[in-house]
């Protein structure tokens, strides 16, 4: 298997997903010509994860890999989950979502949360899920500048730091989306 399309065009995702899974090559949806807006229409991660691999896959003919991933917030029972990257309207960027959660939030103390992603792979003969996690704590405002996402408000448990104020090769140590591909590299390599 040399090259493995990613079901994003999402550059911040593609450059993370290389860092991580650096033996393999990944290619973007740019890459292979896929322009089509891909509708997230399932009411779960998993949903949203087949449903892009399986559309890409029908594209391209090649081994594909999607993701879907949520921020789960304990005091809001699991918004914006599903709902992550449109959690303020479609047409939302970042730091409205982040500013929506911590309007949701408020002064409560109760700020436990999980970053959660499932990865769907599928090639000529298997469809396969990964799931990775990462429990923490929503910060009471928006630190650091790098990540993306809900990154600058997520504390992720053991640290004082949030995602956006630690540099991208230690987030890429430990986040959920790296557990999951750890999962899927053991896969692909025993496979």
């Amino acid at each position: 298997m040399n090259e493995i399309v990613l079901a994003s065009h999402n550059q911040n995702k593609v450059q993370e997903f290389r860092q991580i899974f650096c033996s393999k090559k990944i290619i973007s949806l740019n890459e292979i010509g896929f322009d089509k807006e891909i509708k997230e229409t399932g009411l779960t991660l998993e949903e949203n994860a087949l449903i892009k691999v399986r559309k890409v896959f029908d594209f391209s003919k090649q081994t594909c890999i999607s993701d879907d991933s949520g921020l789960e917030i304990n005091f809001l029972d699991g918004a914006p989950g599903v709902f992550s990257a449109r959690y303020a309207g479609l047409k939302a960027s970042p730091i409205d979502n982040i500013n929506k959660v911590l309007r949701k939030l408020g002064n409560t103390s109760k700020r436990k949360a999980r970053f959660r992603t499932v990865i769907a792979f599928k090639d000529m003969t298997r469809e396969k899920l990964f799931e990775g996690f990462i429990d923490g704590n929503i910060s009471k405002e928006i630190r650091g500048s790098s990540g993306f996402g809900y990154d600058p408000i997520f504390i992720p448990n053991g640290f004082e730091f949030t995602f956006s104020e630690i540099s991208s090769e230690f987030k890429n140590k430990i986040s959920h989306r790296f557990l999951a591909i750890k999962k899927l590299y053991d896969f692909i390599n025993l496979k």
